[in-house]
């Protein structure tokens, strides 16, 4: 079942440009149902049937796996018979009717406009790391892109004199306009700070750490952690939670969807309308607490 797993993630590169990231996900999640159906008798996927796979999902259920996790398990094994049926390597789908448990949309944890304005002044910008840090902070909450975006930009993809920047990912590509504090930033730290941290490598990624590689996922969080800390605020904060922040606040702010869509790169708008939810509960809560008759 190993190779057959290994086929599927090359067809998935080849043809779907899928992240390093999503194929090491469909591993782990194949891998699991494989050591499923082998200890019960299933030596090869294509030998799995519909009751097989129903009997996955009830395993994970029972082992108590959130239902997120199980969704996501659902989605891989749909994407690998889908795959096998596809190449003529089955004569029927067995995962074709295969659903997922329901699940609940958790309200995404954004900051505060003032917690915001705290944590972006927390880098000592009379460093070059402090610049670094200082036009990293302001860029993902001036445009809400995710950190994999972020830390994987060329210095190419900058453009100060139009104020906007390019992103590319997985073979998709969006422009997204920057403020002024980001563009502000993003020239402090190119005139003042990148040749002095990139200067041992000659690499052309925008961000780099201090031994002059490309910033990483992990270095970029921890040092985002510290900042939070630092400003005191309390709760798990991601590079994702300035993500949710841009968002919320563009809403709260009179942005329409569409345009906040398109800016966050989300190919369906429903998953952009979990922010107008959110500020229609702020509009509540500020009611309740705030009218004169309650």
């Amino acid at each position: 079942m190993e190779n057959a797993i290994q086929n599927f993630i090359t067809y998935l590169h080849m043809n779907k440009q899928t992240s390093q990231n999503t194929e090491l996900s469909y591993q782990r999640d194949l891998r699991k149902l494989a050591s499923f159906l082998q200890t019960h008798g299933i030596g090869k996927f294509t030998d799995a049937t519909q009751t097989n796979l129903d009997a996955f999902i009830l395993h994970m259920e029972k082992k108590n796996f959130a239902s997120s996790t199980i969704s996501r398990n659902v989605a891989s094994v749909r994407a690998l018979y889908q795959y096998l049926f596809r190449e003529h390597l089955m004569e029927d789908n067995p995962a074709e009717n295969l659903k997922p448990p329901r699940v609940e949309k958790k309200v995404p944890e954004i900051l505060s406009i003032k917690e915001v304005d705290k944590l972006l002044k927390q880098p000592d910008t009379e460093t070059p790391k402090g610049m670094r840090d200082k036009a990293m902070l302001e860029l993902l909450y001036a445009t809400g892109m995710r950190v994999s975006e972020l830390i994987h930009l060329q210095l190419e993809d900058i453009n100060l004199s139009l104020g906007y920047i390019t992103c590319q990912e997985n073979g998709k590509e969006r422009v997204i306009p920057i403020n002024h504090a980001s563009r502000q930033a993003l020239e402090q730290y190119l005139e003042n700070a990148r040749d002095h941290l990139a200067k041992k490598t000659g690499t052309t990624s925008l961000f780099t750490n201090c031994s002059g590689y490309a910033m990483s996922r992990q270095g970029f969080w921890k040092m985002l952690k510290g900042y939070a800390k630092t400003a005191g605020i309390t709760g798990d904060i991601t590079p994702h939670t300035l993500r949710h922040s841009f968002a919320a606040h563009l809403i709260q702010n009179g942005a329409d969807i569409k345009s906040v869509q398109e800016m966050l790169g989300h190919s369906d708008i429903s998953t952009t309308q979990v922010y107008l939810n959110l500020n229609s509960n702020k509009i509540r809560d500020v009611y309740i607490n705030s009218h004169p008759r309650d």
